[in-house]
C-alpha cells in the first residue's frame, strides 16, 4: 500500500481478467464506492470524497482502462463488463452495506451492477448517467473510432494545453478539480470505451435500493432531460430525481455546494 497526496491508502483488487486500482479514505463509516466517468480516474472524486470522509469510507475505483487499472483487450471492454467489474471489486474488498455512487458511464455501471446484484447496495446515487439508446454494431464501431482519436489527441497534449482546454470547456470548475482531470487524460486507454447494449430503462426498473438521480440542464449538456427523469421515476418508485439548475453533465464540478447538500440529505435518510 502506498499513499497519495491526501494520505489516502491505495491498492488493487482482482477482477476477471485483470485488476482494478483504487484509493480509499478509510474510517469506520459506511462504505461508498465511487465510479467515475469516461476518461476520468478515481481521484477525480477527490473533492467530494474529502467532504464526505468524516462520515463515510469512500472507495474511489479506477475503471478498467483508466487510471492504474488493467487495460481492456483490443476489442474493448465488452458489454456490461463495467457493472460486473464493480460487483467483483465490491465483493473482493469484502464490503457490505455499500452505497453505490457513479457519474456518467460510472453511473451506468453502477445502475447495471445494482440491477444485476440486487442485494449488493443499500442505496444508489447516479450523477447524470447517459440515458441514451443502445447503439447497433455500426454505430458502436464509429463511436469507438472517434473515442480512440480523442484519446490520441488528449495524450499528445502538454499539461499546459490540457489546462487551457479544460478552462475553455469548463470555465466554472474550481482549480481543485484540475490536477486529477489532467492526470486522468494521460492514463486512459484507447480501448476503454464500454459498449452497453442493455437499455438504461431496464436497469433502472430493476434497481431495488433507494436511488437518487441527480442531473443538470439539458441545454447545458446534461444527458438526462426532464423527459428522461420523468420516465425514470415512472419506471422505479424507489427513485427520486433532482435537477440542479445551472449545471450540465458534470453536476458536482459545476454546482458543488448544491450537489453536496443534495447528497448529504439523501444519505441521511438511507
Amino acid at each position: 500500500m502506498v499513499t497519495n497526496r491526501l494520505d489516502w491508502p491505495s491498492g488493487e483488487v482482482p477482477v476477471t481478467g485483470g485488476r482494478l486500482a483504487y484509493h480509499r479514505t478509510g474510517g469506520g463509516g459506511p462504505p461508498i464506492v465511487l465510479s467515475h466517468g469516461l476518461t476520468d480516474n478515481g481521484l477525480c472524486w477527490s473533492r467530494l470524497a474529502e467532504a464526505l470522509s468524516p462520515d463515510f469510507d469512500l472507495i474511489m475505483l479506477d475503471a478498467r482502462g483508466h487510471g492504474e487499472s488493467t487495460p481492456p483487450g483490443e476489442a474493448g471492454i465488452g458489454p456490461d463488463t463495467p457493472g460486473e467489474d464493480l460487483a467483483e471489486a465490491i465483493k473482493g474488498l469484502g464490503l457490505t452495506g455499500v452505497i453505490g455512487f457513479g457519474h456518467s458511464m460510472g453511473a451506468r455501471a453502477t445502475a447495471a451492477c445494482a440491477a444485476a446484484h440486487p442485494g449488493l447496495f443499500r442505496a444508489v446515487i447516479l450523477e447524470d448517467p447517459p440515458f441514451v439508446p443502445p447503439m447497433d454494431s455500426e454505430a458502436a464501431a464509429k463511436r469507438l473510432a472517434r473515442f480512440r482519436e480523442q484519446v490520441k489527441q488528449l495524450r499528445e497534449m502538454t499539461d499546459a494545453e490540457l489546462l487551457a482546454l479544460l478552462r475553455r470547456q469548463s470555465p466554472t470548475w474550481e482549480a481543485v478539480e484540475f490536477p486529477a482531470w489532467i492526470e486522468s487524460k494521460r492514463q486512459v486507454d484507447r480501448n476503454a470505451l464500454p459498449i452497453l447494449p442493455t437499455p438504461w430503462q431496464e436497469d433502472i426498473r430493476r434497481i431495488k435500493a433507494p436511488t437518487l438521480l441527480i442531473h443538470g440542464d439539458a441545454e447545458r449538456g446534461s444527458m438526462v432531460g426532464a423527459a428522461e427523469a420523468r420516465e425514470a421515476r415512472n419506471l422505479n418508485p424507489g427513485l427520486r430525481a433532482l435537477r440542479i439548475a445551472g449545471a450540465g453533465h458534470n453536476v458536482r464540478r459545476e454546482r458543488f455546494n448544491e450537489f453536496l447538500l443534495a447528497v448529504r440529505s439523501f444519505l441521511a435518510e438511507v
